[in-house]
């Protein structure tokens, strides 16, 4: 089987990337390239040789790890066919990406749940953006520096942790579990820091002792560990009902999925097939996935350190709709989603007709 291109290692703190990329990379699985050989037929009978756009987003993250291999290899290229013209924009951070969208700058991304999508889905009243797919469940830790004296939840008082960003998804992760275990942060009158800092930062922090732990994305985790002295504390999953929650979607504006719906059928056909062929090739996806990002970054992952990261990740199509719903709760509750107005009703969010549609000729089970 031939591989995606040329590999690569990371030093992840040059995920600050923005601009539009348009990839071309040489396909490796002949698999792959047959079944998107096929897609790309399937989808296009009956069609005109009218050429439209598709403007999507992505990070060249491990929990985005279809699009950044898809678009990288040029596999989705060969699914989405001649017909569409692809736009591709690396983002850094959600909030930049759902403004985008929001904006009419995009018409899809892979984006985190929470609080990205949500907050973009409240904010625009509901109207402007749907859920359409999942990406990937999982990956993400609760590290502790390995001479900071903490051995259970009991260990937490005076203690200053960091998190990457105030109210994102690994935030509100980590305040919602300290107030399960009887803790308030400082400024809600509590003895426990949380500050939010930029991965690259915290691993830094780490090393100089200026933090006790971190409750990070991987391959953050991975690094704090091999790098920064640490330990893992928790692994999220086990807070989850069978250790699922949802970690990235692909998000979609409402008038574009009902304008385009032939365009995003192939989109998600070509994200399932990716979805599938890295969770049936585990160690070719790892070298995939750095072969991409170079091409994004000029940097990679350490193989052993990706490995590591891809074991606690699982990518998927489902996007685990209650764990989602319970990320907004925890959200709401500390006061990052809608504060001072009533709970908003996300129960809408979804759209899952077109994946349910791909599912169905593809013969896998559809989302309930």
């Amino acid at each position: 089987m031939q591989l995606r291109g040329n590999k690569s290692a990371i030093s992840l703190a040059a995920l600050i990337i923005s601009g539009f990329i348009v990839a071309s990379f040489t396909p490796f699985s002949q698999a792959f390239a047959q079944n998107a050989s096929n897609d790309s037929t399937n989808g296009s009978q009956g069609s005109t040789n009218t050429v439209k756009t598709l403007r999507i987003g992505y990070f060249p993250n491990i929990n985005h790890a279809q699009a950044v291999i898809g678009f990288g290899s040029g596999d989705f290229q060969k699914v989405l066919g001649p017909n569409i013209k692809v736009e591709t924009t690396v983002f850094n951070a959600g909030p930049s990406a759902i403004e985008a969208l929001l904006a009419k700058r995009i018409d899809a991304t892979y984006v985190g749940p929470n609080p990205a999508a949500i907050n973009g889905y409240v904010v625009s009243d509901g109207k402007d953006l749907k859920i359409i797919a999942g990406v990937s469940s999982g990956g993400a830790v609760f590290v502790v520096r390995d001479d900071a004296g903490i051995n259970s939840p009991k260990d937490f008082t005076n203690k200053k942790f960091a998190s990457p960003q105030l109210g994102n998804t690994q935030d509100v992760a980590l305040r919602k579990y300290l107030l399960d275990n009887g803790y308030k942060t400082v400024e809600n009158g509590g003895n426990v820091t949380v500050v939010p800092v930029a991965n690259p930062d915290i691993l830094t922090l780490m090393l100089k002792k200026e933090i006790d732990g971190a409750w990070v994305p991987e391959p953050w985790g991975v690094k704090l560990v091999k790098e920064g002295n640490g330990r893992i504390f928790l692994d999220e999953r086990s807070l989850w009902p069978g250790g699922k929650f949802v970690t990235a979607n692909i998000i979609a504006k409402t008038d574009y999925l009902k304008n385009n719906p032939e365009v995003i059928k192939k989109l998600l056909t070509a994200h399932v097939n990716e979805t599938t062929w890295i969770n049936d090739h585990k160690g070719e996806s790892v070298q995939a996935f750095n072969t991409a990002l170079k091409q994004l970054t000029g940097k990679t992952i350490a193989e052993d350190e990706l490995r590591d990261a891809f074991s606690r990740l699982v990518f998927t199509y489902d996007p685990i709709r209650q764990s989602l719903f319970k990320l907004a709760d925890n959200a709401y509750d500390l006061g990052f989603l809608a504060k001072g107005k009533k709970k908003p009703d996300i129960s809408e969010i979804y759209d899952l007709a077109v994946l349910n549609n791909v599912l169905k000729e593809k013969g896998l089970d559809r989302i309930a």
